[in-house]
């Protein structure tokens, strides 16, 4: 785990490093930036015997955009991801124990987004909404296991929507809703019945990144 950070922190310094080297000649297409925010996760299972509420994390990295005159580009990220949730038995809502269990997962999270920058008359020079969908790699890098009943699945896949603004080319606000399409977790059968019962990740992120 040790190495994992010294090599997360040493990409997030490449990132920086790229972003502070002087552009020569004419503005690029492509900015890099830091990023963080804010991940709000639930849990969406195949069977109505649990429901879950939502809980709150973090998400911390580095940001790549490519944008063309058109208005559409790409950007992506790898993030350092924190998400957790809450999963409670559906006969036993207002008992804790074994039938109450707090899911907190750490992942490195790669979404990558196609989007369409929405230029504005007038105004468009110093804030420019956008849209932006793509898919959302997260590989886990925390335990498996949770207090011996939940086990985590090392890879996750979702698909994400998002939208935000970008304030004169520097400051850029986001929110974007993922929908998980692999199962994420599944909790074990000795302690959650016989049913087999599996979860995906439902989450926001809502983050703001500065671009250099």
């Amino acid at each position: 785990m040790k190495k994992f950070f010294r090599n997360f922190a040493l990409g997030l310094a490449a990132i920086a490093a790229l972003a502070a080297a002087p552009k020569a000649g004419a503005a690029t297409p492509v900015t890099f930036g830091l990023k963080g925010g804010v991940t709000i996760n639930s849990l969406k299972f195949n069977e109505s015997a649990f429901a879950a509420d939502n809980r709150s994390g973090y998400t911390l990295g580095g940001m790549m955009k490519f944008s063309t005159p058109l208005g559409f580009g790409v950007d992506a990220s790898i993030m350092f991801t924190r998400r957790s949730a809450r999963a409670i038995a559906n006969y036993d809502l207002d008992k804790a124990g074994h039938n109450d269990v707090t899911v907190s997962r750490s992942y490195i999270e790669i979404p990558v987004n196609l989007r369409w920058n929405l230029g504005l008359p007038l105004i468009g020079k110093f804030v420019t909404p956008y849209v932006a969908t793509g898919p959302d790699f997260s590989f886990l890098v925390s335990d498996r296991n949770v207090k011996n009943a939940w086990n985590n699945r090392k890879f996750d896949f979702a698909w994400t929507f998002g939208f935000g603004l970008t304030i004169i080319n520097k400051l850029e606000l986001g929110a974007a809703y993922g929908l998980g399409l692999s199962n994420s977790a599944s909790g074990e059968a000795s302690l959650y019945g016989p049913v087999g019962v599996d979860a995906k990740n439902r989450f926001w992120n809502v983050t703001a990144a500065w671009l250099f």
